[in-house]
């Protein structure tokens, strides 16, 4: 049985414990409030651009810009860029992700071998340990996160798709739904998918009068597409990135709530035991003085 020195040195570790999962708690509601914010602001843009993008493209040739051709799947292979986040204390979040990639790896990509970007420590940590075939790597950037960060991602998948070293490339991130939920997304970033018309609206939730209607060109459909097309898959990248923060930051909310009422869950089975062992000695101290008392 534990002294009551012992017991009270437990229930001020957990009261300890219980103060920091508070404030973590707090500080990741503080910062899913603006992450939300920056998201819901950049869906209506980055999915108005994809509907505008696909009405383009369903009228143009396959090969009216290398990021709408389908390369050779026989040269080359998937370049999988995974979203995780640089810290833990949140849930299932991490793990769900690197199951996710590792899913992909193994089914998706039809026994291919597969090549890496990866965003954030965690994920980084996780696959650089087992000798993956890491093409890009970047940790830290969700402390301050910029629409530069994006475009450096985005940039480094457009050379590895059109310099022919990946067949494709696809984003794997949790997307944020709501504070208690994230869905976790596989998504094709690049060959840029070529929806039909009614399929592009029901892809994007957008109402089409970008697919109504013919086009005309000008000055042409190739400097149309070389300054739109790049563009479109970094702000993909960093919708993604805005997506996979605030689901970040839902998560660790989430699971610092269910620690601090753990914590305080424990510290009343604590605090119950403590005061039977503290009753159990006071009438062992008793039984010891009648004993004595009737002895003499």
């Amino acid at each position: 049985m534990p002294s009551l020195i012992d017991l009270r040195r437990r229930i001020r570790a957990v009261k300890s414990t219980q103060q920091i999962t508070k404030a973590m708690k707090m500080i990741a509601a503080s910062r899913l409030k603006r992450a939300q914010d920056r998201v819901v602001a950049a869906r209506p843009f980055a999915q108005r651009m994809l509907t505008v993008l696909n009405g383009l493209v369903s009228r143009v040739e396959p090969d009216a810009h290398p990021l709408l051709q389908m390369p050779d799947q026989t040269k080359g292979r998937p370049l999988l860029i995974v979203i995780t986040a640089d810290r833990g204390l949140c849930g299932s979040f991490n793990s769900n992700v690197i199951k996710a990639a590792g899913q992909f790896i193994t089914n998706d990509a039809q026994g291919r071998e597969v090549a890496l970007g990866l965003i954030g420590r965690k994920g980084r940590d996780f696959f650089k340990r087992r000798g993956f075939d890491v093409r890009y790597e970047a940790a830290g950037i969700f402390q301050k996160l910029t629409f530069g960060d994006a475009a450096k991602i985005g940039d480094m998948a457009i050379e590895e798709f059109t310099s022919g070293a990946a067949s494709s490339v696809y984003l794997v991130y949790n997307e944020f739904k709501s504070v208690m939920s994230q869905k976790l997304v596989v998504e094709r970033l690049l060959p840029i998918p070529r929806f039909e018309p009614t399929a592009g609206i029901a892809a994007t939730g957008a109402t089409g009068a970008a697919e109504s209607g013919d086009y005309i060109f000008e000055p042409g459909p190739e400097e149309i597409f070389t300054t739109l097309l790049p563009r479109h898959v970094q702000v993909q990248v960093y919708r993604a990135l805005l997506e996979s923060n605030a689901a970040f930051f839902a998560a660790q909310m989430t699971a610092m709530d269910a620690a601090t009422r753990n914590s305080s869950e424990m510290i009343d089975n604590l605090t119950l035991y403590m005061n039977k062992v503290r009753q159990a000695a006071i009438t062992r101290e008793i039984i010891e003085v009648v004993s004595g008392a009737s002895a003499t």
